[in-house]
């Protein structure tokens, strides 16, 4: 199951990379929510309008992906560098990553992703 999970996570980095709605569209869950660094919240349709109201990514990958399994939902742990911007004001950076994934139909769905601040240790 956590290769499923990983490769699902992979696939939803690179359309997120190739700022791509449509592949997208097919690795969101029913009922999807995305939580972005600065804190705002998304529904579903508002995740894949991003592309449309400014969002650019040049690169995205996650990296050091830690999957959590319990039964038919996984939560993936780990950091998010991505090279983006958004109304022409660089973005970029790497941020904290939770990535919850559920069986859904066919296949594993992403349910939700919040990206978070990534600080060192104190």
């Amino acid at each position: 199951m956590s290769a499923d999970v990983l490769e699902l996570v992979h696939r939803w980095a690179g359309a997120e990379a190739a700022n791509d709605p449509e592949a997208l569209d097919g690795l969101l869950a029913d009922g999807f929510v995305g939580v972005g660094p600065l804190g705002f919240v998304l529904t579903r349709e508002q995740w894949l309008l991003r592309f449309g109201n400014g969002l650019v990514n040049r690169s995205v990958a996650v990296e050091e992906p830690q999957v959590h399994e319990h039964g038919p939902a996984a939560v993936v742990v780990g950091v998010d560098a991505q090279e983006t911007s958004f109304g022409g004001t660089d973005n970029s950076g790497r941020f904290r990553l939770t990535l919850t994934a559920v069986r859904q139909g066919d296949g594993w769905r992403v349910a939700s992703v919040h990206l978070g601040p990534l600080t060192a240790r104190p």
